[in-house]
């Protein structure tokens, strides 16, 4: 593995420990915090002859249904904004209507422009 590269582990909680595998590159990694963990697993793969940055997960059932929820209200959002501004809503009311920024509206309408198709610009045909 080249220097730059990531790798991402979920930690799991076993105990008062958090506990990280890497079976790619045969590494453990553990500790009573987080960041413990991180650096632990950082050496293992040093030992292992891996260079990486690693950011770590931590996975529990309750953080998983918390990520479903903010992906839920992430989507939700999204749509809301969207309708509201087909229907020539200000920025200002619907960041209002919708209890977020005027900045997070902008960004989300940026990413609905980027991410739509194109509309179809192919001209129909009229039967004779």
């Amino acid at each position: 593995m080249s220097e730059g590269e990531t790798i991402e582990c979920r930690a799991t909680r076993r105990g008062r420990t958090w506990v990280v595998s890497v079976p790619e590159h045969g590494v453990y990694g553990h500790g009573r915090t987080l960041e413990a963990t991180r650096e632990n697993t950082t050496q293992g793969l040093a030992l292992a002859g891996v260079t990486a940055d690693v950011i770590i997960t931590p996975v529990t059932p309750e953080l998983e249904k918390l990520r479903s929820a903010e992906d839920a209200y992430k989507a939700a959002l999204t749509e809301a904004v969207a309708a509201l501004a087909l229907r020539r809503t200000t920025q200002g009311d619907i960041a209002l209507a919708t209890a977020t920024s005027t900045r997070q509206v902008k960004l989300l309408l940026a990413e609905a422009k980027r991410t739509s198709p194109p509309a179809d610009t192919t001209p129909v045909e009229e039967p004779q």
